[in-house]
Parts: C-alpha cells; sequence; structure tokens
C-alpha cells in the first residue's frame, strides 16, 4: 500500500496541470481510499500498542496469582505436617494399645477407627497438596517464560538502539535524536537534516542518514517501522491544491522517507508512513523554538512480540 501511495503521489504532483476532470475525480476517490487505509493502519497501531499494555498488566496478574499460590501451599504444607504429626502420635498409642491388656479393646476399637479417619484425611491433604504444588510449578514456569520472554524483547530494543546510535553518530544531537520508550525505539530527525521549508524532497545530508539506518534495519529485517511526519501550526504557503495543510505535508514527508528507506534495504512488508501534521507537538508552537522543535519526522522502531503473544495465546 505505500508504494501505492507513492506512485499517487508522484503521478499527482507530476501531471496536475493536465489532467483532466475524470481522471483528476479517479486520483481524489484513490487518494480518499487511501486515507482511510491509514487511519486504518493508525488504529492497528494503536491496537498493538494497548496488546503491549495488556501484556504487562497479565504479567503482573500472573505473578500476584503465583504468590498466593506460594502462600496457599505453605499452608497445605504446615496442614500436612500437623496431621503427619498427629498421625504418628496416634500410631504410636496404637502400637501400645495392642500390647496391653483385653480391657482395653473398646478404646483400642475407638482409637483404630480415628487412626483410619485419620489416615484418610492425611491421604486428602498430600493429594490437595501435590495438586498445589503442580499448580504452583506450572505458573512458577510461566511467569518465567513471560519474564524470559519480555527481558529478550528489551535486550533486542537495547541491541537496536545501540546499532542505530552507532550508525547514526556523526550526526549532530540537534539534527537527531534516538530514545528508547514503551519497549520501542524512537528516531527523532528533526527537519533542518531532512527538508527545505514546506518541501517533500529529502535533503541530501538526511538521506545520507536515512541509507545509514536503512542499513541497520536491512540487517534486523524482522523490526516493524512506522514513519510518523510532524509538522508545527504554520499554514503552508502556495497554492497547489494536492498540498492543502499541514496533514497533507507530514504524509508526503513520511512516504519520501519510506521510499529511501526501502530503496536500500528496509523491508517494504514491515515498513508503514503516517502523518500527523501538527496535532502531536512535543513542544508548544508559541515560539520558534519551540515550532522547530514540532517539525520533526520520527521513526519508531520495533522488535517482533510474536513469541510473547504466543505464549500468552497458549496458557
Amino acid at each position: 500500500m505505500n508504494c501505492r501511495i507513492i506512485a499517487l503521489a508522484l503521478i499527482v504532483l507530476s501531471s496536475a496541470a493536465c489532467v483532466t476532470q475524470k481522471k483528476y475525480d479517479t486520483l481524489l476517490a484513490e487518494k480518499v481510499r487511501l486515507d482511510a487505509d491509514k487511519m486504518e493502519l493508525e488504529e492497528e497501531l494503536e491496537s498493538k500498542k494497548s496488546d503491549i499494555i495488556s501484556l504487562e498488566t497479565r504479567l503482573m496478574e500472573e505473578k500476584e496469582a503465583l504468590e498466593k499460590s506460594k502462600e496457599a501451599y505453605q499452608i497445605s504444607q504446615n496442614s500436612l505436617d500437623s496431621l503427619q504429626k498427629q498421625y504418628n502420635t496416634l500410631n504410636d498409642y496404637y502400637t501400645d494399645l495392642m500390647g496391653s491388656s483385653g480391657k482395653l479393646n473398646k478404646d483400642l476399637a475407638q482409637k483404630q477407627k480415628l487412626l483410619l479417619q485419620m489416615e484418610t484425611d492425611l491421604e486428602v491433604s498430600k493429594q490437595r497438596n501435590d495438586e498445589l504444588a503442580a499448580d504452583l510449578a506450572e505458573r512458577e514456569a510461566k511467569v518465567e517464560e513471560l519474564e524470559r520472554v519480555l527481558a529478550e524483547k528489551d535486550a533486542a530494543v537495547a541491541a537496536l538502539k545501540q546499532k542505530v546510535s552507532e550508525a547514526l553518530l556523526n550526526f549532530k544531537e540537534n539534527d537527531l535524536t534516538i530514545e528508547v520508550k514503551n519497549g520501542k525505539v524512537y528516531v527523532s530527525l528533526a527537519e533542518q537534516l531532512l527538508f527545505n521549508s514546506g518541501s517533500i524532497v529529502v535533503d541530501p545530508k538526511g538521506e545520507n542518514a536515512l541509507k545509514k539506518l536503512a542499513q541497520v534495519l536491512k540487517d534486523n529485517n524482522d523490526v516493524n517501522i512506522v514513519v510518523e511526519g510532524h509538522t508545527d501550526n504554520v499554514p503552508i504557503g502556495g497554492s497547489n491544491k494536492y498540498l492543502r495543510d499541514n496533514w497533507d505535508l507530514s504524509v508526503l514527508r513520511a512516504t519520501s522517507i519510506v521510499r529511501i528507506l526501502t530503496n536500500n534495504g528496509a523491508n517494504p512488508e514491515r515498513v508503514t508512513a503516517a502523518g500527523k501534521g501538527e496535532f502531536s507537538p512535543k513542544a508548544e508552537n508559541d515560539t520558534s523554538a519551540g515550532r522547530q522543535k514540532n517539525r520533526r519526522t520520527e521513526i519508531i522502531l520495533t522488535p517482533k512480540l510474536d513469541e510473547l503473544f504466543q505464549i500468552l495465546e497458549t496458557n
């Protein structure tokens, strides 16, 4: 779908002066449909974010359940120990009675009955204790597996951040930043590194940075990539009817970056282009410095979580 958006953008920008009304209407309809596709992808992205939060909540719940199982197991073990002690006492008493005179037979019979009941209770307690032990072991294994996969995910994110940082080491700090948030690597590239004001054509310096990033993504082919364009709240100039507002500008900038990434090794099947216009600012737009921070492109890198989802589905 990203390629179709790119192709449409090229057709629109190169043929704007000579298309027929019918062709224009067709292109416009296609754009509307693509916009709908974009919204659907954004919703899917939000759903995945929600899934990660749910997974972390699920892990906490499993840990709490594990602690409760441990407590129940300890209580059961204490009860078993107490019953075993009582049983040993009664068994010793029964043995003594067996060697006593016949006048104790009645008392002996009562003690035998009590002893049999105690043996039954002891067996039930042992069975219950075994069940609790098995449940405890299963929960411990589940928590250990979840912790292992989450640790591997965190390690993969840290390794990916390190590779991206090394690839982009020579670029100025005010041109780009790299950070980890919510289990994802965020590469934020300032407008001055990538574009001239109001342009959707990537500057050669910015293209060089994107090519270096693409080589990292080429070697990490299972990473999901979202390219988000962002602007300030200053309306764009000019009268281009195909670039009506900052939202259009942010989307077309994102697709320009996607084109460079995929042309240099990034897996097109894992790339999503998105534009948020002025509606997700990092700073206030009432100062020049704030507006400069808001004019950026964020490349969000997410390692695969398939194994984590598979563990939760099987449990």
